[in-house]
């Protein structure tokens, strides 16, 4: 059995689905089970925090391998970690980020969040494989509201580039982990689309995975305002747009690890827009 935290964010989702469509037996742990929406062959139960210490060992009951989101535990983390454990889970693979791989971005807020989560797993005592994403396809769709509303979408830094990964891929290297824990036992994964591009390359693919004609104009950073970036807490914005600038005209290093871990090809920014189309279409 394995446990998959943050099951209905967009890598859980996809790894509870490539899990189940392979017949691997997977409890589904998220806040509402009545609105997931997942998968049929998933067993689906509510996310027990510490303060239910008896639902909480319970949620892990005949698991051997733990899927961690950092937002699971939170504050937490440590002794969902040691509930885990006691219920004899043995491996944990760790969604964490590729900012750890900067030694120079140590006071960002999300390298810190995610180094802490890193070295709780090393201290639990439980095997551990981490994953470390760069950034993530799904950061798109925060321009729905813009293409929902018309043709012209504003956006600041359109020439920072990235290496956007498909959560499926995320999920794809996730499940070999999960499945074959001691061949990755131990593994920093740092995880990367396969190619290059701009911000302003990927709203032109949305729009041809849409049919529309757009019009993409680039505004200067202090007209960005927060609901344009929902995502991110509005603390971490501003050093967000400060790597956005950084990253004008660069070249992103490209990892190979999706194809080396799962035997396939990443898939393109271009089929993320093509898979997603809907997302950007609304009703």
């Amino acid at each position: 059995m394995i446990v998959v935290t943050g099951a209905t964010g967009n890598v859980g989702r996809a790894l509870v689905t490539q899990l189940t469509a392979d017949q691997v037996p997977v409890r589904a742990l998220t806040r509402d089970p009545t609105r997931a929406g997942l998968p049929a062959g998933a067993e689906v139960v509510r996310f027990a925090s510490v303060a239910e210490p008896a639902a909480m060992a319970a949620q892990f009951a005949g698991a051997t391998a733990l899927f961690l989101h950092v937002a699971a535990g939170g504050e937490h983390t440590a002794e969902l970690l040691a509930a885990a454990r006691e219920a004899g889970v043995r491996h944990v693979v760790v969604l964490s980020s590729i900012i750890l791989d900067d030694d120079g971005a140590a006071e960002h807020p999300i390298h810190v969040m995610h180094a802490r989560l890193e070295q709780q797993v090393r201290d639990s005592g439980l095997g551990w494989t981490f994953l470390r994403p760069g950034a993530f396809s799904t950061n798109s769709l925060q321009w729905v509201p813009q293409f929902r509303a018309g043709d012209t979408v504003r956006w600041p830094f359109l020439q920072s580039v990235t290496s956007p990964i498909h959560e499926a891929d995320i999920a794809a290297v996730a499940a070999v982990a999960l499945r074959d824990p001691e061949k990755h036992a131990g593994a920093v994964l740092s995880l990367t689309g396969p190619t290059a591009v701009t911000a302003e390359e990927q709203i032109l693919a949305v729009g041809r995975a849409l049919g529309r004609d757009l019009t993409v104009v680039e505004i200067p950073a202090h007209e960005v305002t927060a609901d344009m970036f929902p995502h991110v807490p509005p603390g971490v914005l501003p050093a967000l747009l400060e790597s956005f600038g950084a990253a004008v005209d660069s070249e992103p290093d490209l990892t190979t690890t999706v194809a080396d871990v799962t035997g396939g090809p990443g898939r393109t920014f271009e089929q993320w827009a093509q898979d997603h189309a809907d997302d950007f279409r609304g009703a």
